[in-house]
């Protein structure tokens, strides 16, 4: 029997089987509630390493900066899933999405969809351990793929809308413990530790110009998989200064928080949902997709400190777990990585499914060097359409221009063929971005091997979920959904849906002169 079909009947055996969900016990000294320290999870929302602490020079981010120099700096931590939905719903469960049943990109919006028993949330175990838990933000966002029965917050922020594009973006100077859920905890709940979730949404499309510090396209430095052009340049300046935007509103935050006097005991977290929203990055599995900023500040962290350990954004749960005091469960597929009870990792794991109209089946396991990327459906382009993408990148329009035209390189038109490869390999120390597959050269025979039967492995210890096909009627719904987005929003544009690339191409000139303005 092919292993792959052999992993979706004894996934469904461990699904109906369940986990064994006993406690394990730590290290980690049992404090009163008293000493417990406050956690942060400041999440920025499709975002990759594009800060000036991580070598991008031309990037303004000094508060972000100033937190990694003060804590310490993760270079290889990765997200589970390159779109959010999929991505939050595994790092607020420390379980991958494929194990829960939330892979698909938010396939259970409204059919009451409910995790596995014993599958708790973070701020769950957080608040059974005498935290108050907190959703802050002008932009609500848990995107869990999943209903949950209770709360998942004690206090929440209602969303404010703001004009701003795809995503809707606040006042810089907004001021967030002004807000209702930390005057809800001031009031009411402040003899406890809490547990805040804070979103910035900006870096997710649409991108805002930094007036203050314009970026110069010119000097940008572009992957190898993008054309050198002036709609590349302008677009990708455009989401740096968004980067820059974002920062400023940390700096602001941290300084609320300073005046609040809560700093001294508090550890936070500042991680990506996964990585920036530009072509090949956002819902694919290259790094560009899935590698992301991690930084840990705080009490009890040591500053100064740059950790190249492997980590996977479902280890952010357990690792708060593990600092706030509580026993970690055994059925967590998550790892602590930071402190006494620290468990390294051989590698992650990533996947991709459906993600919003495009039917897709593409996993993923990386160690500290080789990435192997398996293709179900390798019949299927890398370009095959979503509405998403058609709608939100000008490089897009533009790379499928220069293609009709055989003016792309290499490098850049394999992710225009009309098949994709079964496997993929990449050597992402000599090849960051990933664009010389290995998989058929023979002096990489072994390497491949290795990481095809780990990904199996995997798949097969944690009953990917992934490997049974969506319920056609699932499908169908977000295939209407997004045949009506995309007739709506190009209609609202004055665009026909059927633009040839030099049309659009015009639009996207001046939508990004506008957004400059």
């Amino acid at each position: 029997m092919n292993i792959f079909k052999f992993i979706s009947v004894i996934m469904l055996i461990n699904l109906l089987a369940g986990c064994n969900d006993k406690q394990k016990t730590t290290n980690f000294e049992q404090v009163s509630s008293e000493k417990k320290p406050n956690v942060i999870w400041l999440v920025l929302e499709d975002i990759s390493l594009d800060l000036g602490v991580y070598g991008t020079p031309e990037v303004k981010t000094p508060n972000l900066d100033r937190l990694a120099n003060e804590g310490i700096k993760y270079t290889n931590a990765y997200a589970t899933a390159a779109v959010c939905s999929t991505s939050r719903s595994a790092f607020f469960t420390g379980m991958h999405a494929t194990s829960i049943g939330a892979h698909h990109h938010r396939s259970h919006l409204k059919d009451n969809y409910r995790l596995p028993n014993h599958v708790k949330l973070a701020s769950e175990y957080m608040r059974d351990a005498g935290y108050f838990s907190l959703l802050m933000g002008p932009k609500q966002k848990t995107d869990f793929n999943f209903s949950h029965a209770g709360k998942a917050f004690d206090a929440q922020d209602g969303e404010i809308k703001y004009s701003g594009g795809a995503y809707t973006h606040a006042p810089i100077d907004m001021k967030l413990l002004q807000r209702p859920a930390w005057q809800s905890y001031i009031k009411n709940q402040q003899d406890k530790p809490f547990f805040a979730q804070i979103n910035y949404s900006e870096t997710h499309r649409t991108f805002i110009a930094d007036k203050d510090d314009p970026i110069d396209p010119s000097k940008v430095k572009l992957p190898s998989y993008y054309p050198d052009h002036d709609i590349t340049r302008r677009d990708w300046a455009l989401y740096l200064e968004t980067v820059q935007t974002v920062d400023k509103k940390v700096g602001n935050l941290f300084a609320e928080l300073k005046e609040a006097g809560v700093l001294d005991n508090t550890i936070v977290f500042v991680f990506g949902d996964h990585g920036r929203a530009m072509l090949r990055d956002k819902q694919w599995l290259y790094d560009g997709g899935l590698q992301v900023p991690l930084i840990v500040w705080g009490k009890g962290i040591e500053g100064g400190q740059t950790n190249h350990d492997l980590v996977s954004l479902i280890d952010v749960m357990p690792t708060t777990l593990d600092i706030a005091g509580i026993d970690v469960p055994d059925y967590i597929e998550g790892h602590v990585f930071l402190g006494d009870n620290t468990k390294p990792r051989d590698y992650i794991y990533a996947h991709k499914d459906r993600c919003d109209e495009t039917d897709d089946r593409v996993r993923a396991v990386r160690d500290s060097r080789f990435k192997y990327i398996r293709n179900f459906y390798p019949e299927k382009p890398y370009t095959d359409f979503n509405a998403y993408k058609k709608l939100q990148y000008p490089v897009l329009a533009l790379m499928q221009k220069l293609h009709n035209e055989g003016k792309l390189t290499p490098e850049q038109v394999t992710f225009f063929a009309k098949q994709r490869p079964p496997e993929e390999l990449y050597d992402t120390r000599t090849d960051p971005d990933e664009v010389y597959n290995l998989a058929a050269q023979p002096q990489y025979q072994t390497q491949l091997v290795t990481m095809r039967q780990e990904l199996a492995r995997w798949q097969l210890k944690t009953g990917d979920l992934g490997m049974i096909d969506e319920d056609p009627k699932v499908s169908k719904y977000w295939d209407d959904f997004f045949n009506k987005h995309y007739q709506t929003q190009m209609a609202a544009r004055g665009l026909s849906t059927d633009i040839g690339p030099d049309e659009y191409l015009a639009f996207w000139d001046k939508f990004m002169s506008d957004l400059g303005k």
